[in-house]
């Protein structure tokens, strides 16, 4: 608390309460009019009071999300102004929203176009780095795809799209907004996605059931922290230098870009549903029925779909 002489305000209110509390002290002195009159009087300061804390709770939020906010524009500036090592720093967020609204961009802020440019590419840089990390890990490539046509797996555009979405209120705020941001988002996406993929066919991608704190098997403590760094490096660094490039996208090229490209993801996420169901379906042994299964059998065969999808692993019922 900081010491310091009250204001006259504060001196005129101390007064007051200290009045309250020597007639409350002495009620038995009171009539019953008086007693009642006191009571009333006490009542509407104490409305009174928790009015004024109301807003001095508002105020206070408003005080502390200002400095935060201010701070956090003014080391992402900072650091944006500092020469890289090998590559050049990510732009300060602040600087990517004020391009966007100065050149009135058809994917400025955290639009349709914004977001489902943020969904494409993040299904295919995801299926990179995880091919990636899985040769650096295992001294081998292996395929991390969810499309049946070409290296893009909708669970990470996914991730990456809903980083983006809640985040991006925050951007220009303290890391810890975006760790937390990242950590609740990032956790949900990965159970939802495990559910919804088992529930659909019958099968999972990960089962973290051998991993300490998880839950069913779908997320756990370790991946949701990691999601949580994710969550800071891509809304600080990632997005920025992302929607830089998006801005150099002229508008009319930019949206029929973005329309062709959401047909084909459309066509290819229906290919690969149809293609993964006829799989599972010839796991449990039936044979097929129509001239469509057997188109289905005979292009995306058990050897092919095993490639593209190395770690599906089905249950049975």
């Amino acid at each position: 608390m900081i010491d310091r002489e009250p204001t006259v305000r504060e001196k005129k209110l101390e007064d007051k309460l200290n009045s309250f509390y020597f007639d409350l002290a002495n009620t038995e002195a009171l009539s019953d009019k008086e007693r009642e009159k006191l009571y009333k009087n006490i009542t509407k300061t104490i409305d009174k009071l928790e009015e004024e804390e109301e807003k001095a709770k508002a105020w206070a939020k408003y005080i502390s999300d200002s400095h935060d906010e201010l701070k956090a524009r003014l080391k992402d500036t900072v650091n944006s102004n500092k020469k890289g090592f090998l590559i050049s720093r990510a732009p300060a967020n602040g600087t990517i929203d004020y391009r966007e609204e100065k050149t009135l961009h058809f994917a400025r802020g955290i639009n349709f176009y914004k977001l489902f440019l943020v969904f494409f590419v993040g299904s295919f840089a995801g299926v990179i780095v995880e091919m990636l990390w899985c040769f650096v890990r295992h001294g081998h490539f292996e395929s991390r795809t969810g499309l049946v046509y070409g290296p893009f797996n909708p669970v990470y555009g996914t991730g990456a799209l809903c980083l983006s979405w809640v985040l991006y209120e925050y951007r220009n705020r303290s890391a810890i907004y975006s760790f937390l941001g990242g950590f609740i988002t990032g956790s949900v996406v990965e159970y939802v996605c495990s559910f919804v993929q088992e529930t659909l066919f019958g099968s999972t991608s990960w089962d973290y059931s051998n991993v300490p704190l998880n839950i069913n098997g779908r997320i756990c403590l370790l991946y949701s922290i990691f999601w949580g760094f994710l969550g800071v490096f891509w809304i600080k660094s990632v997005y920025p230098r992302f929607s830089i490039w998006v801005l150099k996208i002229p508008n009319r090229i930019g949206k029929a870009l973005v329309w062709i490209l959401l047909a084909f993801m459309l066509f290819d996420a229906a290919v690969s549903g149809i293609a993964v169901y006829r799989w599972s379906e010839r796991v449990k042994g039936k044979e097929s029925s129509n001239a469509v299964e057997s188109f289905l059998d005979r292009r995306f065969t058990d050897e092919r779909m095993q490639r593209i999808y190395p770690n599906m692993v089905f249950h049975e019922d």
